[in-house]
């Protein structure tokens, strides 16, 4: 198997895969950086869900549930080896397809969206959730049996493998999802050593492809979103009222916020969706920029750690899988505050384990989980 030089994360780094005596947490298959990390975010999560929610105890209380069984997931994904997984993605991946049909066969409407679907004995679902992992694992899957650098047949058979799901997300409408699916799929080309001509022929592409997709792709909601972005005020009381609120609260909060339960902006509910997609401007409106500033050392905390686990796996679809759902990670948390400081277009991305909402934090405590796999079973490789 050849490498490209272009690309370090690519090869085999046997210096970091010598034999150790096992810990008790390597024995349990759990990362104690990871975890406390983790724990401290769902901390400061639950503290300020509680400000944004006007001291909703109940909303509290589900939010815990949800920490719950993310936490649970998390540990049975830890328990199983990355060679079970990697055996069985593919039949992950296909499920994944049907659900995301049958989606748009019987799935319900909510919000004018299809985007749910009823299980029997798992009630209402979102399969595209299940594709935030689906496709990073699949896009690694293929191309840890292929010689790297991908060649250009390998390259387009895994943009098939992305472009596949993300339709048919896209079509629910659900936009911000399906550019994070595409970009999970994205992040394992780019890690498995894609080459720089490839790059830059995508960049070229991407300018006529944008045009076509917002003049017959786009909903009209998708475009004044876009529009909004560059001129919030000109709909002020419409359309730009998010963005105008959020940055309010934002530059409200000063440097050290105006404190704990004394943010006006979310409590006189002039910030919408305030305990959701825009709950780090709640955030930062009580406990200032340097709270936002310890916030986001510990967001980079985790990245850093999800990386060095990355970096030092020897198996090939551990290390791209491991890579892609790190940088995927970053993507998300900088989605959500370019959004809500406005120079994003509001796609509906909540902030990872501080928004309230129970599936997509499942979903990334499972994503952890495999991060804790990969890292903790290769100690028996």
């Amino acid at each position: 198997m050849s490498f490209n030089p272009q690309y370090r994360f690519s090869r085999q780094s046997h210096h970091f895969s010598q034999q150790y005596e096992r810990t008790l947490w390597q024995r349990i298959h759990i990362d104690p950086w990871l975890t406390v990390l983790l724990l401290t975010i769902c901390c400061i999560g639950l503290t300020i869900l509680y400000s944004a929610s006007t001291q909703d105890v109940s909303m509290v209380v589900r939010q815990v549930v949800s920490y719950g069984v993310a936490f649970t997931a998390m540990f049975i994904m830890a328990q199983v080896p990355p060679n079970i997984y990697r055996t069985f993605t593919p039949v992950f991946y296909v499920l994944g397809l049907i659900l995301l049909v049958l989606v748009d066969i019987i799935g319900e409407v909510r919000m004018g969206a299809q985007r749910w679907i009823n299980l029997p004995g798992f009630g209402s679902v979102q399969p595209s959730e299940f594709m935030k992992l689906g496709m990073p694992m699949m896009c690694a899957w293929f191309l840890s049996k292929r010689d790297l650098p991908p060649s250009f047949s390998s390259v387009l058979i895994t943009l098939g493998i992305i472009v596949v799901p993300v339709l048919l997300i896209a079509k629910e409408p659900d936009l911000g999802t399906s550019l994070l699916v595409a970009a999970s799929g994205l992040f394992v080309l780019f890690l498995a050593g894609l080459s720089w001509w490839m790059i830059f022929g995508a960049i070229a592409l991407a300018v006529p492809f944008v045009t076509f997709a917002w003049h017959f792709l786009l909903h009209d909601y998708q475009r004044t979103r876009v529009l909004t972005l560059f001129n919030p005020e000109g709909d002020a009381q419409g359309a730009g009222w998010n963005i105008i609120q959020s940055k309010t609260a934002i530059g409200s909060g000063g440097l050290s916020g105006k404190g704990y339960l004394d943010g006006t902006q979310s409590h006189l509910h002039f910030l919408p969706e305030g305990h959701t997609d825009f709950i780090i401007a709640a955030f930062s409106e009580e406990f200032g920029l340097l709270g936002v500033i310890l916030l986001m050392s510990i967001y980079a905390c985790l990245l850093v750690r999800a990386l060095y686990i990355a970096f030092t796996n020897p198996d090939i679809y551990s290390r791209l899988l491991a890579g892609a759902i790190a940088m995927s990670f970053f993507v998300y948390i900088f989605v959500n505050v370019g959004m809500v400081g406005g120079i994003l277009p509001v796609v509906g991305v909540p902030l990872p384990f501080i928004s309230y909402g129970g599936t997509a934090i499942v979903t990334l405590m499972a994503g952890f989980g495999l991060l804790m796999s990969i890292h903790t079973h290769k100690v028996n490789a």
